[in-house]
């Protein structure tokens, strides 16, 4: 009987429109790294859109965008399987369990906008408004997770610089509204009224190509010196390789005639603790000479231990130091570990030691004459409220990172846009070093001035791009169109009401 029940339940899935919005998911997904083609995903969500204005009613929608963004994550976050083939067979069980969980749980988002959009309107404009909500509360809840938002694909495009004024979520909101329009031209075959010309106009703003005109650093900014070891995660921590990336750091360190103005070593470059490290320190400092240096280690303080950054002084000195605190959820912590551990759960605690504890928050590092930095440390350079949640204003963003966890093929590509989105929202240069992935120099304008490709080890001098005044978004984040938002839909959803009353 149960078995029978479950056939019918299957059978009542409109699999049909999962498959359609799959497929049209897949092709949104293809304007992210590697593939960049952005027109894919500008055609992708407006196919979404077309079928859901053929949706009869707000079951179908739902299940519509269910599939639709379950195809487009599947695709866009492939790479989520790579940290459990670091170790396959301990591992690698788990992968097809974690692309899967993860596409089909961040769906649940689109799935709920296309429903609300198809209740609100028979037109489905409001899905413009509610998706956008939805990218908000996805980069928000439960310490958020904004990876592949569509804007993304806008940042080698001058409208991408629009992130300078409205952040990534306003840009997901234009976005949204191309498609739609494109899609209701479509849809309905009138090409006369507003909406015809507004796809036009937006279609034609979409393809502007961001201008490489404007000056690149000059000579009389500071030097900074990124080094790359190119350390394999799966070999990152082995003893039989360690000593190997450790000499190539200190190689890079000692390089060259011509001396930077500071060093830069990668997240978790020094393979002892911090507490340990009086002599690994000492080589460092010999190889540095008098420039200060900022490297990644973990330390501990009692049973807690830190993804910290430290500043080492020109004598060998540890000045400062920065603790990662927006931790990666299941694999830096396991989360509501803290609340469970009340109740006698224990193991599972990050603040009592447990896992890594998370930092105090988001600071900033004194580098005197170069100005002062705002570290972040990998996963951190996802969120924009992490970048404005500095208590003062930096002169630039220096990003620390491990992208040996994300693979070859999309991972380390999509956190270097990620970081590029960062620099336009806030005006600020970011200087990227990575244990392999693509160490970086962007401007404040997000374009890479010089870069080290992945896989490849080697070190690069950079002069300091120039910071821009602080941008409209810096100061007021995403509050603002959250208010507009919510306040359209509240206004759409009065309206609906009064229609269906």
């Amino acid at each position: 009987m149960a078995d029978g029940a479950l056939r019918r339940r299957l059978r009542a899935v409109p699999w049909k429109t999962i498959g359609c919005g799959a497929l049209a998911g897949v092709v949104a997904a293809l304007g992210h790294p590697p593939f960049d083609v952005w027109v894919l995903t500008l055609l992708g969500f407006g196919t979404a859109f077309f079928l859901l204005m053929r949706a009869v009613s707000g079951k179908p929608a739902f299940w519509l965008g269910l599939g639709f963004g379950t195809g487009y994550f599947a695709l866009s976050l492939s790479w989520i399987v790579e940290p459990f083939l670091v170790d396959p067979w301990l591992h690698g069980w788990m992968a097809p369990f974690a692309i899967t969980f993860m596409s089909v749980g961040l769906a649940l988002f689109f799935a709920l906008a296309f429903w609300a959009g198809k209740q609100l309107s028979s037109t489905t404009w409001p899905v413009v408004l509610t998706l956008t909500l939805a990218e908000l509360v996805r980069a928000y809840l439960l310490t958020g997770f904004p990876w592949a938002m569509p804007s993304y694909v806008l940042i080698d495009q001058a409208v991408g610089q629009g992130a300078a004024f409205v952040g990534p979520h306003g840009l997901n909101a234009v976005f949204f509204l191309v498609a739609w329009c494109l899609a209701w031209v479509v849809f309905s075959g009138d090409r006369r009224r507003f909406w015809a010309p507004i796809a036009m106009i937006g279609v034609a703003g979409l393809f502007v190509p961001l201008t490489v005109s404007d000056p690149i650093p000059g000579d009389d900014r500071p030097t900074i010196r990124l080094i790359q070891p190119n350390a394999p995660q799966h070999q990152k921590w082995d003893p039989n390789y360690a000593g190997v990336f450790f000499e190539r750091l200190v190689r890079f360190t000692r390089a060259g005639e011509e001396r930077p103005d500071l060093i830069v070593w990668p997240e978790t470059a020094v393979p002892v603790w911090l507490h340990n490290a009086a002599r690994t320190l000492g080589i460092i400092s010999d190889a540095a000479g008098d420039v200060p240096v900022v490297l990644g280690i973990n330390r501990a303080e009692g049973a807690r231990i830190f993804n910290a950054a430290v500043l080492m002084d020109a004598e060998g000195r540890v000045t400062q130091t920065y603790d990662k605190h927006h931790l990666v959820p299941f694999g830096e912590y396991i989360p509501l570990g803290d609340m469970l551990s009340r109740i006698g759960i224990q193991g599972l605690a990050s603040r009592t030691g447990d896992g890594f504890s998370p930092g105090a928050g988001a600071d900033v590092i004194d580098l005197g004459a170069m100005g002062k930095a705002l570290v972040l440390i990998c996963y951190e350079a996802v969120f924009p409220q992490d970048v404005r949640a500095a208590p003062e204003r930096p002169d630039f963003i220096l990003h620390l990172t491990n992208d040996a966890w994300f693979g070859n093929f999309s991972g380390p590509y999509q956190h270097l846009s990620q970081a590029r989105m960062r620099a336009i929202e806030s005006g600020l240069p970011v200087l990227r070093a990575a244990n392999t992935g693509v160490s970086a120099v962007i401007d404040s304008k997000g374009r890479v001035l010089d870069a080290l490709p992945l896989n490849t080890e080697g070190y690069l001098d950079a002069a300091l791009p120039e910071p821009l005044s602080r941008t409209l978004y810096a100061k007021s984040g995403d509050l603002p169109l959250t208010i507009v938002i919510v306040l359209l839909l509240l206004t759409t959803l009065l309206l609906r009401w009064r229609e269906t009353h």
